[in-house]
């Protein structure tokens, strides 16, 4: 403790020894900080005002400053603004320019905005709400472009539908004025009068355009001034199927649009390729048909070519090859129903037009005038149905007479209308008749125009002069073996037709025959065709009229045989007469004197028919007058009625030796009587020892006579 005590004084001392030698300084120091608090207030009071005028002073400019930090704070935000609408500003243009275009109808345009709305525009802005808005409206505005412009397709399928008729027929109108154009250049080319140069349209040549229908010059008779032609864009408004198309690639559903459109058109061309069902009764009706069918091809012709891929050459190539076939089925079975030539050749027009104006456009038409050979035939049946007719009309109305001519000019008129050249007839003086009577000049004018109607079809068949030549030929053949030869058969075969008549036929087929080969020159001039040609066909004509002149003969024979009937059914002998009248029987006479004036007529028949049908009618009454005495019915007869019985055949013989027909050899037609006379001749002479020792000689003069006729007759004589 005494240590510590003394340490503290020590630290006392040492702390006293410091105060004291620094408290001057300290008393110094309190001095001059006693000097400066007095300063230090002043200075406080001048800091206070100076501080209190400062505030006053920067409060106004405090103010302003933060109005220029809000200011700055505002330009700022302006010029962020700014920026961003000038992003967006774009975006609401384009989209304002959409609804415009949607508007307006302008879809392939709209499409395009989209586009560039998507991949440029709104990725810009895509943060902010209005614009994911918008991207989620351009589907749902797709879909409905896309439902907008199939509704326009749809419109455009159905107009197309309803103006397939007006385009066929303008196109089919024109490709026959192409043709008739054509047609007159080559007529004038030919007489080596063509002057003019091939027409154009503002200086292009008819070509069939990919824009439409073929192009030609309105050849009007007043002026040569051009006119616009008419194609199928002036007819349909393509704009619908262009914008669809556009449309549907954009939105890279082509396939889709492509595969509705061909089906769609399938359809419709299904549809244009029905026929009405009374087609056939007019001409009108074929035309429609046909021009909905043109019309049809050739807006399909149009979309190939202004459309890359919407419809291919294949496509096409089908539905034509498909329609094709249709068409010919129901050209054939709609003209099997006609029975109108007029209206077959028509159609016949009608076909080689629409052949033409589908040939324009590249379609294949071989088959159609395959077709029309099918029509051909079809025509010339109705033309020998028509000429049927005509020939029947000419027989009922002739008189079955020579042809009175009572002067010169009736004679050169008869002679213009029919070749007929007599020497012996020209001599004669006038009034005078001229051999066949007034039909046969009518089936031979008749027959030229058959001719002139059946070379009509052949026109614009693009066929020579020897297939046309050649088909005149085949079908006046079936004029004259068919038509012609059946008419003449029927009138033969008529009741009414008597003797005088067929004599008549006889010889108007002679003169017909003789005809022939002018028709042979006729249908020569007309085709230019020499007849020396290797594949010539031969006129029929001649075999037609000898078989009618044969069926005409044998008519003759037996109409003779009927008339002779008749008269022996008069007949009414006494059989149990006692003796004969002593002249023969009323009914024979009159029969021979039928004949004689019979074949008076006959003398004007050629060849050897009068002959033979006096041959036959002899031998017929010789046969009818045997069967009379063998009838089985009769059971007795006295030697009287043989007598009577034996002047008939008396006369039968007169007759046949007065040469009713002159050209008889001798007895020859005597020898028709042969077997009566012997046999008359046994039974009157009674002769019986003399027929039976010689029975079986050759000179025998019951030669003729038959054993079991004898024995028949002998039975009915020896009984009464």
């Amino acid at each position: 403790m005494e240590k510590l005590d003394a340490r503290i004084r020590n630290h006392d001392r040492e702390i006293e020894k410091m105060c004291n030698f620094h408290h001057q300084g300290f008393v110094d120091a309190i001095t001059e900080l006693l000097k400066v608090r007095a300063d230090a207030e002043k200075l406080m009071c001048q800091v206070t005002d100076t501080n209190r005028r400062l505030q006053e002073a920067g409060r106004e400019v405090t103010a302003q400053t933060e109005e220029v930090i809000r200011c700055r704070i505002q330009q700022r935000n302006m010029a962020t603004t700014v920026e961003k609408l000038q992003l967006c500003i774009p975006v609401l243009e384009m989209y304002s320019k959409l609804k415009e275009q949607l508007e307006s109808k302008r879809y392939y345009a709209a499409l395009k905005t989209m586009e560039q709305l998507e991949k440029v525009y709104i990725p810009r802005v895509s943060q902010y709400r209005f614009c994911q808005i918008m991207a989620e409206n351009l589907p749902r505005l797709r879909e409905e472009i896309k439902e907008i412009s199939m509704s326009d397709l749809k419109d455009f399928l159905e107009s197309i539908r309803k103006h397939s008729d007006k385009v066929g027929e303008t196109a089919m109108r024109q490709a026959q004025q192409h043709r008739t154009f054509n047609s007159a250049v080559a007529k004038q080319a030919s007489t080596g009068h063509y002057t003019k140069p091939v027409y154009s349209l503002n200086g292009r040549t008819h070509t069939h355009t990919h824009n439409g229908l073929m192009m030609e010059e309105d050849s009007g008779e007043e002026e040569e001034a051009d006119e616009e032609v008419l194609t199928a864009q002036d007819l349909v408004d393509f704009s619908p199927v262009y914008r669809c198309l556009h449309i549907y690639t954009v939105l890279g559903d082509r396939e889709t649009f492509e595969n509705y459109y061909r089906k769609q058109r399938k359809k419709q061309a299904r549809l244009v390729l029905q026929p009405q069902a009374n087609m056939h009764e007019t001409v009108e009706g074929y035309r429609r048909y046909f021009n909905q069918i043109v019309g049809f091809f050739v807006v399909e012709d149009h979309i190939l070519h202004a459309t890359r891929g919407l419809v291919t050459r294949a496509f096409t190539d089908e539905l034509w090859n498909m329609a094709l076939s249709k068409i010919i089925a129901v050209l054939r079975t709609h003209s099997s129903y006609c029975d109108d030539p007029d209206l077959v050749l028509e159609l016949k027009n009608l076909i080689v037009i629409f052949a033409d104006t589908l040939q324009g456009y590249g379609f294949p038409v071989n088959r159609l005038f395959d077709l029309l050979f099918e029509v051909r035939d079809q025509y010339n049946e109705t033309l020998l149905k028509k000429w049927a007719l005509v020939f029947r009309e000419i027989f009922e109305l002739d008189n079955y007479s020579p042809i009175p001519v009572e002067t010169e000019e009736e004679y050169k008129l008869v002679v213009s209308r029919f070749p007929f050249h007599d020497a012996e007839i020209e001599k004669q003086d006038f009034p005078k008749k001229l051999p066949m009577s007034q039909s046969v000049p009518q089936i031979y004018t008749q027959v030229k125009e058959f001719i002139y109607a059946s070379l009509k079809f052949s026109e614009s068949l693009h066929r020579s002069s020897t297939e046309i030549d050649d088909m005149l030929r085949k079908s006046t053949n079936l004029l004259l073996t068919r038509t012609l030869s059946s008419c003449l058969q029927n009138l033969i075969k008529k009741p009414h037709i008597g003797l005088t008549e067929l004599v008549q036929i006889i010889i108007n087929t002679t003169h017909l025959e003789q005809a022939c080969r002018y028709l042979e020159e006729f249908i020569t001039n007309i085709t230019n065709v020499s007849p020396e040609t290797v594949h010539t066909t031969r006129l029929y004509g001649l075999s037609t009229f000898k078989d009618a002149r044969h069926a005409a003969e044998g008519e003759i024979y037996t109409k003779l045989n009927q008339k002779i009937d008749e008269f022996i059914q008069l007949a009414d002998y006494e059989w149990g007469m006692a003796e004969s009248d002593g002249r023969a029987s009323g009914y024979l006479m009159d029969l021979i004197n039928f004949l004689r004036s019979t074949f008076q007529v006959f003398t004007h028949l050629p060849g050897k028919v009068a002959q033979t049908a006096c041959m036959s009618a002899c031998k017929h009454l010789s046969t009818s007058l045997m069967q009379m005495l063998l009838d089985t019915e009769l059971k007795q007869i006295s030697m009287g009625a043989i007598q009577q019985f034996n002047l008939d055949v008396i006369q039968c013989e007169l007759f046949a030796s007065s040469e009713p027909v002159p050209g008889f050899q001798g007895d020859t037609l005597q020898l028709a009587f042969i077997d009566l006379r012997q046999l008359l001749d046994l039974f009157m002479v009674w002769d019986w020892s003399t027929y039976l020792a010689d029975y079986g000689q050759p000179t025998s003069k019951y030669l003729r006579v038959n054993p079991a006729t004898a024995l028949a007759l002998l039975e009915k004589v020896y009984r009464g």
